[in-house]
């Protein structure tokens, strides 16, 4: 099952994980804060609308952040981990109460741990090798990765040729200014951190700002 609910093409049934979908295809990425912040970012993000969000394995203290906020999390939103990049990494973010995992490359005892615990993995992968492979494996949806550092929109829509069938989230290099072109190219989701929160905003903890840049950033998303 995709990440959102299916609206161009038909998904490989077999490789459904059930309990992961978003009507707003946006995953907030946060890497960097420290508990007492996180806490407020993840408050603000939900409460403007934002239905999905990550603290990434490689900010210090991830895994007391997401078993901290776990309970606050409301009903309809999901609280991952991004950045799993072994599955060691898997089992304890798992372990700590991550509704999905996020990694940046292709493991496949990630993917295959993720359902093992019925949690949806998003995995990583760059090629048309690694995107098929990553399908194959189980992944709730792939992410590709770098996306912008390889042609963004044009790539995904390259990728879109021989996987159609394979729902795709583009990574690293998303901005509200260009989303609708990875949409119109054929993302189904995207992945976003400093445009969707705003650089200074994050920075110096301006989190009414904040509040406004993910409120402004979700509006821009294409309906579909």
């Amino acid at each position: 099952m995709s990440i959102l609910h299916p609206v161009r093409k038909p998904r490989e049934k077999e490789q459904a994980v059930e309990g992961f979908s978003l009507d707003i295809p946006v995953i907030g990425i946060v890497r960097g804060a420290d508990s007492a912040f996180f806490r407020e970012v993840m408050k603000a993000s939900f409460a403007a609308g934002l239905q999905a969000i990550e603290v990434t394995m490689n900010t210090e203290g991830a895994e007391e952040m997401i078993s901290g906020n776990r309970p606050q999390v409301p009903e309809g939103r999901l609280l991952g981990a991004g950045t799993v990049r072994t599955r060691e990494e898997a089992e304890r973010a798992v372990a700590a109460g991550a509704m999905f995992l996020v990694t940046p490359n292709l493991d496949t005892e990630v993917i295959a741990f993720g359902r093992s615990r019925k949690v949806p993995v998003v995995a990583g992968a760059l090629t048309p090798t690694e995107v098929h492979a990553a399908w194959k494996a189980g992944a709730a949806m792939v992410k590709v990765f770098p996306c912008g550092a390889m042609g963004g929109p044009r790539y995904i829509r390259e990728l879109r040729g021989p996987f159609g069938s394979i729902p795709l989230a583009a990574v690293g290099g998303v901005t509200r200014e260009n989303m609708g072109s990875y949409f119109d190219a054929g993302a189904d989701a995207v992945g976003v951190s400093t445009a969707l929160f705003g650089r200074r905003a994050f920075e110096e903890r301006r989190i009414d700002e904040l509040t406004g840049n993910v409120k402004a950033f979700i509006k821009s998303v294409p309906k579909r």
